[in-house]
């Protein structure tokens, strides 16, 4: 396998290439990179030294741009780092790229994979190609034009010869932002709560919490995983000198009943995306008059005193001259825009009335000429960022609107949260979708005074934090606590070990308020770990700090699925069987058989362990 790129996704790809599923990995990063700290992910402590190893051997290289450096792991595995400023040709063939299995391109740069996918296409036509593309509709056409080129150029596409029995080369495009979106939305809105769309279901994992007698009442389609302690989330994956339990993913039904006073996971069907998804309890949008999005408070006080001001002379005319009321207030408003003959030769209160009327219509005309202008102004700045609405509340606070940020909200809006954004860049890519969605964004830098403020904060639901750094994050995390201890917030922080000890931190200060910490490139490898090795993984469940894949496997070939029925292929912390693709009701009994196509939860290790 050979993984190209210039963050932490590419460093965690190979963890979890090399220490999950043992494949031989070449590891090819920018010389800069030298100063990057790669993340760490659950994996035997052998392989986690090894590939610590790997990166200190090419941190310690001062290879130039001109050749790549390349650092050979101890073992004679094959596994190496290879530092390169640009990925050219002759970078990829010293990768190995002619003899490799699969080759994943997940730069930042949507142009770079595509410029290295095309060269690696036509070096070896039997490649199978991952690239991180941000453009999805680009992805696209891209897969559509690799696909057929490596049916030109000698490689099927459907698979073929090759070491460990055939090899696909095929093309996939995966985006890490759409990977860990919805997981990020679910956690701002439910907590712990998680959707994952797979073929033909909609499924979200839900936290039940024990029942007087111990026991997790409604238990759904089946129990995902037991949480660690009371079901609070730890911030690592086994236990801590705290005595924390780690998580029991995938238990039997023998360990659920054990498992007396712990919280689970809970997977429940749902029907329908949008009632499935509902936001949680408290979170409800205070509905704005349509009246008050177009005129300012002020012009509207001022049109209903111009009312009242008609509705007076209409009721005094109708008592001095004794004419119907209706009458009496079709005159005043003929007087009020002067299109009545003068009250000459009529008694003094009916002039009187008449001199008023044209009075309240003169001060009438610059009112309603304000409204107009500002009706106007109101249409014309439709494509323009709106600010947020007075009386908001119950509402997400999205801080950052960069590639991640843009994806989050727009899954926000899917499920009908009402959301402010906080963006510093002016230029940042999410704000033509904000402005599209007329969702209210806040031009600031967070960490300033009075940014948050501007938001609601001290009304919000929820705060999610999903800029790029790490400080800005948490800052923004503290400023907020300090406004509403109360208020739950999720983070995006690149590095587990700071988020271990952001986490705890804030769980031991503010123990009411809910706390979640995420990592993108912890949601996203797994997934793409698996276009790697050929397997469709369909999504991805967060269990505290550790990870369920969803994943479409097909029966044929498996001896722990062909043959079986679904209870029997069922493997405790391993892998489960939840459906036949397109059907709702497999029962356990049913007999698996060479054609069938499952869709099955599954363990990092256990998915490798179907391979």
């Amino acid at each position: 396998m050979v993984v190209c790129g210039d963050d932490g996704l590419a460093h965690r790809l190979a963890a979890e290439l090399r220490g999950v599923h043992g494949e031989r990995v070449t590891l090819v990063v920018p010389p800069n990179e030298r100063t990057a700290r790669p993340p760490v992910v659950g994996r035997p402590r052998a392989a986690s030294a090894l590939l610590d190893r790997m990166v200190s051997a090419a941190v310690g290289r001062g290879g130039g741009p001109a050749a790549p450096a390349t650092v050979p792991v101890p073992g004679g595995d094959g596994g190496r780092v290879l530092e390169a400023a640009e990925l050219t040709e002759a970078v990829l063939a010293e990768a190995g790229v002619e003899r490799a299995a699969a080759l994943a391109l997940v730069y930042d740069d949507d142009e770079t994979n595509i410029r290295a996918a095309l060269t690696a296409r036509r070096i070896n036509p039997r490649l199978r190609l991952v690239l991180r593309l941000y453009n999805r509709r680009l992805g696209q056409h891209i897969e559509e034009l690799l696909d057929q080129a490596a049916v030109l150029t000698g490689g099927d596409g459907e698979g073929g010869g090759g070491e460990g029995g055939g090899q696909d080369a095929s093309t996939t495009v995966l985006s890490d932002a759409d990977t860990a979106a919805p997981v990020l939305a679910a956690t701002a809105v439910a907590g712990t709560g998680k959707v994952v769309q797979t073929e033909g279901l909609l499924l979200r994992a839900v936290e039940r919490l024990p029942a007087a007698d111990g026991t997790v009442a409604g238990t759904g389609l089946c129990t995902l995983a037991l949480l660690s302690g009371s079901g609070a989330e730890p911030a690592g994956g086994g236990a801590d000198g705290n005595g924390e339990q780690e998580p029991r993913l995938l238990p039997d039904d023998e360990e659920v009943l054990r498992a007396r006073g712990r919280a689970a996971m809970v997977l429940e069907r749902m029907t329908s995306a949008g009632g499935a998804d509902s936001a949680a309890p408290g979170l409800a949008v205070r509905a704005v008059p349509p009246l008050a999005s177009l005129f300012s408070r002020r012009l509207l006080w001022s049109l209903a005193g111009m009312v009242g001001c008609v509705v007076a002379l209409a009721v005094a005319l109708s008592l001095v001259t004794d004419i119907h009321p209706l009458r009496a207030f079709y005159l005043t408003l003929l007087d009020m825009f002067a299109i009545d003959d003068p009250a000459i030769g009529q008694s003094l209160g009916r002039q009187i009335l008449q001199l008023l009327s044209g009075l309240v219509g003169l001060l009438l005309l610059p009112v309603l000429l304000a409204a107009v202008l500002e009706a106007l102004g109101t249409f014309r700045t439709a494509s323009a960022l709106r600010k947020p609405p007075r009386g908001l509340g119950g509402h997400v606070v999205l801080l950052g609107l960069g590639k991640i940020g843009t994806r989050v909200l727009a899954r926000l809006r899917e499920l009908g949260v009402p959301v402010v954004c906080v963006e510093s860049d002016p230029e940042a890519r999410g704000l033509a979708t904000a402005r599209r969605l007329r969702v209210p964004v806040v031009l600031g830098d967070v960490t300033q005074e009075g940014v948050l403020e501007s938001a609601k904060i001290h009304r919000a639901y929820a705060l999610l934090a999903v800029t790029s750094a790490d400080t800005t994050n948490l800052e923004a995390v503290l400023a907020a606590r300090s406004v509403r201890p109360d208020l739950r917030v999720v983070l995006r922080l690149y590095d587990d070990d700071f988020a271990t000890a952001v986490y705890r931190t804030l769980r031991a200060a503010y123990p009411q308020a809910l706390t979640r910490s995420r990592s993108v490139t912890h949601l996203a490898a797994p997934a793409f770990a698996g276009a790697m090795l050929g397997r469709q993984v369909l999504g991805a469940i967060a269990v505290e700090r550790r990870v369920l894949l969803f994943a479409a496997v097909d029966v044929d070939g498996h001896p722990q699925l062909e043959g079986r029925t679904v209870g029997e292929a069922f493997r405790a912390g391993s892998w489960r069987v939840l459906a036949l693709s397109g059907r709702t009701d497999t029962s356990p009994g049913h007999v698996l058989s060479k054609g069938d196509r499952v869709v099955v939860a599954a363990t990092r290790r256990g998915l490798a362990e179907l391979r």
